[in-house]
């Protein structure tokens, strides 16, 4: 009788991301489906309606935000939204910037080999590194914004690709451990950080997430927090510091939206 072989604690971890993805599924039907998973484009004035008229905080900083900005496209607010608001915005912006779609599309073919070379199992990830290049190829297509959006608001495609971004944003973590242990709080090691934080579906991305994949992937993120914090207007932070921004993204307590000036 052949042995049955024993998978080393790496490689059954690297099963558990099916199923990490089935209960990210089960959780999300508790979330309004009306909300899609992307948006269409709004004017950013659409803001103003979702916070009352004496709330002089939300409305002073919306205000300054339009000084900024004209537009806002939102997303499902089910703890993937960074992840999901990170892919739609960058793609989108590739249908016009042939140079850097390429660039892109070199480093994402060849992320899968460094996640390999990492310990991650080939064929536990390759159907999710298959659907980030078939995404990649269809804007290389010169897909419509319109088609892009319907790829995004498939709930299998887009949750492929939220799981190689956790992937991607995980290995970089890994890769850099002696630069991000510092930033890990509860004595977890790096390693235990991204199994429990990053790599399960529905976990809500922080600086340390958005710095990781933004360096990962070379592409430039300007987020605008906006809180009850002091002050009249929001708080723009550039991953990594002094970089030029590609992407843009708004920020309120838990929730992630793409904004477009």
């Amino acid at each position: 009788m052949a042995e049955v072989p024993i998978l080393p604690p790496s490689q059954i971890y690297s099963h558990l991301l099916c199923l990490h993805l089935f209960l990210g599924q089960k959780k999300r039907l508790n979330i309004a489906v009306q909300n899609p998973l992307v948006s269409e484009r709004m004017e950013l004035t659409v803001l103003y309606k979702e916070y009352a008229d004496d709330d002089h905080v939300y409305q002073q900083k919306i205000k300054d935000l339009l000084k900024k900005y004209s537009y806002i496209r939102k997303t499902r607010p089910d703890g993937n939204c960074f992840y999901r608001a990170f892919g739609f915005s960058h793609l989108e912006a590739l249908l016009e910037d042939g140079k850097e779609l390429q660039r892109f599309k070199e480093v994402a073919a060849k992320s899968k080999e460094v996640l390999v070379s990492q310990g991650f199992t080939e064929f536990t990830i390759e159907d999710f590194h298959n659907t980030f290049m078939d995404l990649i190829e269809q804007v290389e297509k010169q897909t419509t914004v319109a088609e892009l959006l319907g790829s995004f608001n498939d709930q299998s495609t887009s949750d492929y690709l939220v799981v190689y971004l956790r992937l991607l944003t995980s290995g970089y973590l890994q890769r850099e451990n002696k630069f991000f242990e510092h930033f890990i709080e509860g004595g977890r090691s790096i390693k235990e950080f991204c199994q429990q934080e990053v790599e399960p579906m529905c976990k809500e991305s922080d600086h340390i997430h958005i710095i990781a994949l933004a360096q990962a992937l070379n592409v430039s993120i300007l987020v605008e927090y906006m809180d009850r914090g002091e002050g009249g207007a929001t708080n723009p932070h550039v991953f990594p510091e002094g970089s030029e921004p590609k992407v843009y993204l708004l920020y309120r307590p838990g929730h992630y939206d793409i904004l477009y000036k």
